[in-house]
């Protein structure tokens, strides 16, 4: 493949500083980038050749079902939310690897199906997982937009316990864990600001309210969680200063409308990079 780059080749030597002679009839000539572009198009193709034969190898490791399938389910990889579940086949998740697209397998119309191709959607998987007995799988991503064809922000808001109890689901309870249990309350308080306000607010509201007595707390509660650790106090004491913490902080991120999920977000992506460069970058920006 790479001599079609260059007909007339009759030799080739490799200087000690890296450059590559070719001898082309009576003259030779310096041919190091074209030599670089054909070495390097060769390891690709060496590179793609390896990780095709890895992917069948993990499709081979598969239990597909009886009718060639694996369930399959999409969580968010910065909230932890379960978004959806479906099925996928050997092509479903060949492609999903291939374009980081979530992709599944359509059981009522026989064909494959990519999460967002009608609705732009897309759930952007940054890595998938299997399970013990390799019988079913995890599309661990970021999705664009609500997953749920209800416009619900997953396909999982209804709950047991009030089906038990006779009440109606609601798209926008979700199923939460408890930080963004914690983060939904606050954002409710929120909204009943709007209405008017009879007898003495909550704490969460009375924070809300007064921005001043909200930063006053965060510092105050920051300062006795790194007394904790000066002072040498105990585990449990430790875990209940970080949780005010974190109650005070999530308030002061619901006035600024900021989601803990976007927290998240940015630090996920600070996961590759020195604390040292991501300071640079900042002090640069601003």
């Amino acid at each position: 493949m790479a001599v079609a780059y260059f007909p007339c080749i009759q030799s080739a030597r490799v200087t000690p500083r890296g450059s590559c002679f070719f001898s082309v009839g009576n003259y030779s000539r310096s041919y190091k980038r074209r030599c670089c572009l054909v070495l390097a198009s060769a390891k690709k193709l060496q590179d793609n050749f390896g990780l095709e034969s890895k992917v069948e190898t993990l499709l081979d490791s598969i239990k597909w079902d009886e009718k060639g399938l694996a369930v399959a389910i999409a969580q968010n990889v910065d909230t932890g939310a379960i978004l959806m579940q479906g099925f996928v086949n050997r092509e479903a998740l060949a492609k999903t690897i291939s374009s980081r697209k979530a992709t599944f397998y359509s059981r009522s119309r026989s064909t494959l199906w990519t999460k967002g191709e009608t609705s732009n959607n897309f759930i952007n998987v940054h890595d998938i997982f299997v399970d013990c007995d390799h019988d079913s799988i995890i599309y661990l991503g970021k999705p664009d937009g609500p997953t749920c064809h209800t416009g619900s922000e997953t396909c999982y808001y209804t709950s047991v316990t009030d089906l038990l109890d006779d009440q109606q689901a609601e798209e926008n309870k979700l199923a939460l864990t408890t930080l963004y249990s914690l983060e939904s309350t606050i954002s409710q308080r929120k909204a009943e600001l709007a209405a008017p306000q009879n007898g003495k607010p909550s704490w969460t509201k009375r924070l809300l309210l007064d921005k001043n007595l909200l930063c006053s707390k965060i510092r105050e509660e920051a300062d006795e969680l790194c007394r904790t650790l000066e002072e040498n106090e105990n585990k449990s004491r430790t875990a209940s200063e970080m949780g005010d913490v974190l109650y005070h902080a999530l308030v002061l991120l619901a006035l600024k409308d900021v989601k803990t999920e976007d927290v998240l977000e940015v630090l996920r992506q600070r996961f590759s990079q020195s604390g040292i460069e991501e300071k640079k970058i900042r002090k640069s920006h601003s």
